[in-house]
């Protein structure tokens, strides 16, 4: 079915939105979710990404496989996304007084107040958008892929949107941003992941492309899911709930996997 990568995306926005919702409201409970939400990527990367690009390119550069190549750029561009923009302020009132290279002085994980730092939490909330639109392409092109991929990276980007609509609101309400414009930055989050879907109907992708694909995607899944869940372990209240919980994240992905091989 053509519409079929639309209609997942439609998933990822459902949990986009709720993620945003919960920022509104949430207590001190959000490190389990995101403890989940890690242990579904960390498994989907291990159990199905990896060895898909591996098993569809086996073409090598310079002694190593080209999927790997790619999969540490995928881990190093959100890497370097997240030093430049500073995505990760979400969690930084946990730890102690550090500083960016890229970003604006602050203390304790908060902007000092007489520095305009609204456009530094817009412009990090908006890579988050564009790391949406790119989960939207990947749910469309794992359902060119088959197989088990599809259904694997269907999983990881609406488990894992959950987080960014969560992130986006949160980034954008610590940089001195008003409600209002947080909620906007959320519904365009939401909105990405539609648009990245569409794109992947209008065209094939051909199988070295795809397996490249696959091997950057995983590099970011693999970024993201360390990035939400190291946090939480270097928090003020880390819980064995949030391990166990990672845990199980990974134990089901093998099942999902297992099951539909």
């Amino acid at each position: 079915m053509m519409a079929a990568p639309v209609l997942i995306a439609t998933g990822a926005t459902v949990t986009t939105l709720l993620g945003g919702w919960v920022a509104q409201h949430v207590g001190d409970r959000r490190h389990l979710v995101l403890g989940l939400t890690a242990g579904l990527m960390l498994g989907i990367v291990g159990f199905d990404l990896l060895p898909e690009a591996l098993a569809t390119n086996e073409t090598e550069t310079f002694g190593v496989p080209f999927p790997l190549l790619l999969f540490i750029a995928g881990f190093l561009v959100l890497h370097i996304t997240e030093r430049c923009v500073a995505i990760h302020r979400a969690h930084e009132e946990e730890y102690g007084p550090h500083s960016h290279p890229f970003s604006a002085p602050h203390h304790h994980g908060r902007a000092s107040s007489d520095t305009p730092v609204h456009g530094l939490g817009i412009a990090a909330a908006g890579a988050l958008v564009g790391h949406s639109f790119l989960d939207g392409f990947a749910i469309g092109a794992a359902a060119q892929a088959g197989g088990t991929t599809g259904t694997v990276v269907a999983i990881a980007v609406i488990s894992h949107d959950f987080a960014d609509g969560f992130n986006t609101y949160t980034i954008t309400q610590m940089y001195g941003n008003d409600r209002r414009r947080g909620i906007a930055l959320v519904v365009a989050d939401a909105a990405a992941p539609l648009a990245g879907a569409s794109v992947t109907l209008a065209f094939t992708i051909s199988e070295h492309i795809l397996s490249a694909f696959l091997g950057f995607f995983a590099g970011f899944l693999l970024y993201l899911a360390t990035s939400d869940i190291l946090p939480e372990a270097h928090s003020p209240h880390p819980t064995r709930a949030t391990l166990l919980f990672t845990i199980v994240g990974v134990a089901f992905m093998w099942l999902v996997i297992g099951l539909a091989s």
